[in-house]
């Protein structure tokens, strides 16, 4: 038995083991109805899958020049599929560098003035070319002298590849009957081997390709199929589909922003006997607290309220000037903290010495009452002792606030509930513009980091963040059906009690009981297999003539060549099928070269990361 699926695999293998295989032994006898074999050739048989065939689809011969462009190109065609070519053409201008969806004719020999087109398909079904900006090619290289010597000579047949896949993609891009079985390289010219794959009429609108043009009408059209479908119906009837259905929830994962922009007064107001309020800067003002005194009385006492509204906004809160006639006493919630008079006046009490001697004492050493003020709202007050019935006694209060604006934000998912849920599935997701899900399946594509303005023109914020909104839609499976589940507690009681040499096994009996039992099992010897399938690794030395809008990548470079890799299949004697021009890097084996991949497409990413978009959408 394991001789036979060796055999078979190996047979698998010969006929289907790679595209090239496939195309021959497949693609290419059924589109051009030549008889194909199974997989061990005991049967054949001659498939109908096109109305019409032709030996030439399309020819493209081509002529390089002197400077290394190709000179001349002309195209001929089997428009009507009759076997016969009634169509041919020139190019009118060089070609100096090719795409994969275009060319780029430049001074011959140079690339200077030089001029992209893209290939496309006229009114009449006709190849032509369409002069457009260098960012709609894609896959450009350059094959002149500029580049390199004897470049289109050296590498016709790969120049003719690119050159008539250019051609086709136009062409069954613009009528999808096309479909081509074969292309033959004669050098210097190609052959594509095709057919009409769809129907039998002239008019490229078909049925059978109206969903390329209106892909959402395939949903309304599946519905009416599945409708009519007695074997759709019966399983939709079964009971495993029975009560099965599905819902498209959407959700938003947003990142919200507030930008509260703050005034003085938001922060601190004050209310008390003040002879002016001033500003002294930039979120600073100064309060003078004035009043009178004498020297027969008990000092009067004057308090401002300071209500701190913000404290953790007070940068700084200071007495910065006592003064007065004679005697002046500053005080903090009923504490002293400072004076001016001829001496100390620290207690309750009336300070001992002369009275109204118009000495006019300053104290401008700074008091800090900035921790009173961060705790909330403080009194200031002054007590004065002299003066003659003049405002002699003050007190000047310096309070600075911080006024910028404040950022809050917040994470508001609305999705983790059905992120968390066994029965629902990411099906499409839109993060900031960027398509990062579609289908059920990851598109690959990442949003760079954003940088958005916030607040009003009195008060806006730039915030960076990898993210501001995520829009996703998630298919859950729900069961509305009475019908019960099956029952697969026999199957799950066979896996937990079954191992290589014993299978357990439970039976419910007719009267609802459980017989269990178990038995001796064994499974035939599996024979080895290798570790792994031997592969190597091949280089070859390749020109740098990829082309961008700054021009040609090898000109740009201290070495205008680089080296292409390649990984081959070692065949059944574990030698290395190394193509032309490789040199094997690494023998037959089992390699892993996955560190390696990382680090190159780290490398692509991280570069992708630095560019900067245009302000053109292209």
């Amino acid at each position: 038995m394991e001789e036979r699926a060796r055999s078979a695999a190996e047979a698998s293998r010969a006929k289907s083991g790679d595209s090239e295989a496939i195309q021959r032994n497949y693609v290419t006898p059924g589109l051009a109805g030549q008889p194909v074999s199974t997989v061990d050739n005991s049967k054949a048989f001659t498939p109908n899958l096109a109305c019409r065939k032709t030996a030439t689809l399309m020819e493209v011969l081509v002529q390089p020049g002197a400077g290394g462009d190709l000179a001349t190109i002309s195209v001929a065609r089997d428009s009507d599929l009759d076997g016969t070519i009634d169509d041919r053409s020139s190019l009118g201008v060089p070609v100096s560098g090719i795409c994969a969806n275009g060319v780029i004719s430049c001074a011959p020999g140079t690339w200077e003035q030089c001029r992209p087109f893209r290939w496309d398909v006229s009114a009449d079904r006709r190849i032509k070319l369409t002069e457009v900006e260098l960012p709609e090619l894609a896959g450009c290289y350059c094959i002149n002298n500029s580049c390199g010597v004897n470049l289109a000579w050296g590498n016709l047949a790969s120049v003719l590849r690119d050159l008539g896949g250019g051609m086709i993609g136009a062409l069954t891009t613009a009528d999808p009957r096309y479909g081509v079985a074969e292309a033959v390289i004669d050098e210097p010219v190609i052959r594509y081997v095709g057919s009409e794959t769809t129907a039998c009429t002239g008019a490229p609108s078909l049925p059978q390709t109206a969903y390329r043009g209106n892909p959402s009408a395939i949903q309304g059209d599946a519905n009416a199929a599945s409708q009519a479908s007695s074997v759709f119906q019966a399983v939709l009837a079964s009971p495993a589909g029975t009560g099965k259905a599905e819902q498209t929830r959407a959700c938003t994962i947003e990142r919200e922003v507030t930008v509260k922009s703050w005034s003085y007064d938001d922060i601190v107001t004050a209310s008390g006997p003040f002879e002016f309020v001033q500003s002294c800067g930039p979120d600073c003002r100064r309060y003078r607290l004035a009043g009178e005194g004498n020297c027969s009385a008990t000092p009067p006492t004057y308090a401002a309220l300071f209500r701190v509204m913000k404290p953790e906004r007070i940068v700084s809160a200071r007495i910065t000037r006592i003064a007065g006639d004679d005697w002046v006493q500053a005080r903090l919630n009923g504490q002293v903290v400072g004076y001016a008079g001829k001496r100390p006046w620290l207690g309750d009490g009336i300070p001992s010495g002369d009275c109204s001697v118009d000495l006019d004492p300053v104290n401008t050493t700074p008091i800090d009452l900035t921790a009173a003020f961060k705790t909330g709202d403080a009194e200031v007050a002054m007590r004065v002792r002299g003066g003659n019935g003049k405002r002699w006694g003050a007190v000047d209060v310096e309070v600075r606030v911080d006024t910028s604006c404040e950022l809050f934000e917040r994470i508001v998912d609305l999705c983790s509930g059905y992120a968390a849920e066994p029965a629902c599935r990411l099906v499409d997701e839109n993060v900031d513009g960027v398509e990062t899900f579609r289908n059920g399946a990851a598109t690959g594509l990442r949003p760079l980091p954003q940088t958005r303005l916030f607040g009003s023109a009195a008060c806006t914020v730039s915030l960076g963040r990898p993210f501001f909104l995520r829009s996703r839609r998630y298919r859950c499976a729900i069961d509305t059906a009475d019908v019960p589940r099956p029952d697969t507690s026999r199957g799950a009681y066979i896996i937990d009690h079954s191992t290589e040499t014993l299978l357990g096994d439970r039976i419910r009996q007719k009267d609802g009981a459980f017989v269990t039992w178990s038995t001796g099992f064994s499974l035939p010897d599996r024979g080895s297999v290798p570790v792994c399938e031997p592969i190597c690794k091949t280089r070859a030395i390749k020109a740098n003539n990829g082309v961008a809008p700054s021009g040609v990548v090898g000109a740009l470079q201290n070495d205008p060549s680089g080296t292409d890799i390649f990984y081959h299949g070692c065949d059944g004697a574990n030698r290395c099928p190394a193509g032309p021009g490789e040199e094997v890097v690494s023998a037959c084996g089992c390699l892993d070269d996955f560190p390696e991949a990382v680090v190159m497409m780290q490398s692509v990413r991280l570069a992708g990361a630095d560019l900067v978009c245009t302000g053109t959408v292209r």
